[in-house]
This record gives C-alpha cells, sequence and structure tokens, in this order.
C-alpha cells in the first residue's frame, strides 16, 4: 500500500507564493514510487499553478482541490463544479471539519460532493473525526469508489493544535478500518517534521495530511522525507 502526504494549504497563498513554494521544494523532493505527495492550493491559483508543477517534472506530485460544489455545472453562482477540474487536479478534500464548522456544510453535502468527485474521476480524501464517524460514513457506503482515501482529523487537533497521541490514533484507525475495510486511512491534525515519525509507526495508518507545517516548503519537504524513511506502511 502506498504512503500519502498531502499539504492542506487552506486560505493561504496566491499564484506567485505557491509557484515560490513548488520551486523551493523541487530543489529538495526526491521521488520515491511508493509515496505520493498531494497539495492542496486555493483555487484562485490551481490552473496556472498546475502548469507550473508540469514543468518542474516532479514525480507523483498531484494536486487536490480542498473543495468542490455537491452540484454539477449549472445556475450556481461561485461553486467550483468537479468537472471544471478535470486535468488540473487529480483529488479533492471533502468534509473537512473547517467546512463543517464555519460553512454548515451537512453530511448530505458531503455525500453529495464525493458522488460528483467520482463521476467526474476525482479521487476524493473523505476528512471525518471519530465521534461521527458512523454518521459519516453510512451513507457513503454503496458508493463504488475503490480508491477513496479516509483521513481521520479529530477536530480539537485541527482547532487547537494540540497534537493526538498515536495511541488514540491507533484505537480510530482500527475503529474506522472496521467500518470501511480496505480504504486507505490516514491522519490529519498537527502534524509537524518532528512527531510526524510517531505517527508513520502506526500499523494500518498510510500517511498524514498536514496544514500550518505545509505552508513552508522546507517544513513540508522534511515530512516527506521522513515518509521516505518510515518504508511501507505496517500491517
Amino acid at each position: 500500500m502506498k504512503r500519502f502526504v498531502v499539504a492542506n494549504w487552506k486560505c493561504h497563498k496566491n499564484l506567485e507564493d505557491a509557484c515560490r513554494w513548488f520551486d523551493i521544494f523541487a530543489s529538495t523532493y526526491q521521488a520515491n514510487a511508493d509515496i505520493e505527495v498531494i497539495v492542496a492550493p486555493s483555487f484562485i491559483c490551481m490552473e496556472n499553478l498546475a502548469s507550473h508543477v508540469r514543468k518542474l517534472q516532479l514525480e507523483n506530485v498531484y494536486l487536490a482541490a480542498q473543495d468542490i460544489s455537491p452540484f454539477p455545472k449549472g445556475g450556481y453562482t461561485g461553486a467550483i463544479a468537479a468537472d471544471m477540474l478535470r486535468g488540473i487536479a487529480h483529488y479533492v478534500i471533502v468534509g473537512h471539519s473547517e467546512r463543517r464548522r464555519y460553512f454548515h456544510e451537512t453530511n448530505q453535502d458531503v455525500v453529495n460532493k464525493v458522488h460528483e468527485a467520482v463521476d467526474f474521476g476525482l479521487r476524493p480524501i473523505l476528512c471525518l473525526d471519530q465521534s461521527y464517524a458512523m454518521s459519516q460514513l453510512s451513507p457513503l457506503t454503496g458508493i463504488d469508489c475503490e480508491k477513496m482515501i479516509i483521513a481521520y482529523c479529530p477536530v480539537d487537533a485541527v482547532t487547537f493544535r494540540i497534537p493526538e497521541s498515536p495511541e488514540k490514533v491507533k484505537e480510530a484507525i482500527g475503529f474506522i478500518s472496521n467500518l470501511h475495510p480496505n480504504r486507505a486511512l490516514i491522519y490529519g491534525g498537527s502534524v509537524y517534521p518532528d512527531n510526524v515519525r510517531d505517527y508513520f509507526q502506526i500499523p494500518g495508518l498510510s500517511g498524514v495530511i498536514v496544514g500550518s507545517a505545509s505552508l513552508e516548503a522546507e517544513s513540508f519537504a522534511a515530512i516527506c522525507r521522513e515518509a521516505r524513511e518510515a518504508g511501507p506502511v505496517l500491517s
């Protein structure tokens, strides 16, 4: 099973900032066939940034959208439909706690977004918290998407930047894998270069999703190096 290292830039970086970040990252990045690096920039720079990344010829590096519309193309002012991201993004983050909290997204909204992503060839990265995992996952049982990645992102760790202990992450990963077996599972919540090694040692955990530590290219590159040195995903 591959490892995944995801950078979620959230509401940061314009196109100039994003290109500079990738130039710095490219200077130290070493590709590994068993690791996929995924970067989620803002919508405003995605199309031009996709072209810049292709020019850098970074192997196994992909872009993700931070969100998509729960609806197809049409009369939805301000929305970005999944169909509009084909050829630009390979992945899309859905159900992030910040979307649920600040934008009042419901479980049904998230289900609709997963459907839209799958219909147009985007691989969803579904974020959830253990406390609500059952209600968040149950509506997705019938979706035919073997490649969906589940990101365990405990709300406190994301909101208050308090890393969850590897022991608790291990417990949550076991719980989620019982609900949805054979999925790639990753952890997100205050992941930094100095603590990520502990998470890579958790059996069944395929990777991490990184917030604030991904805003500096050097910091994120260090996390990618830790992923490479950790070797295969532990069973």
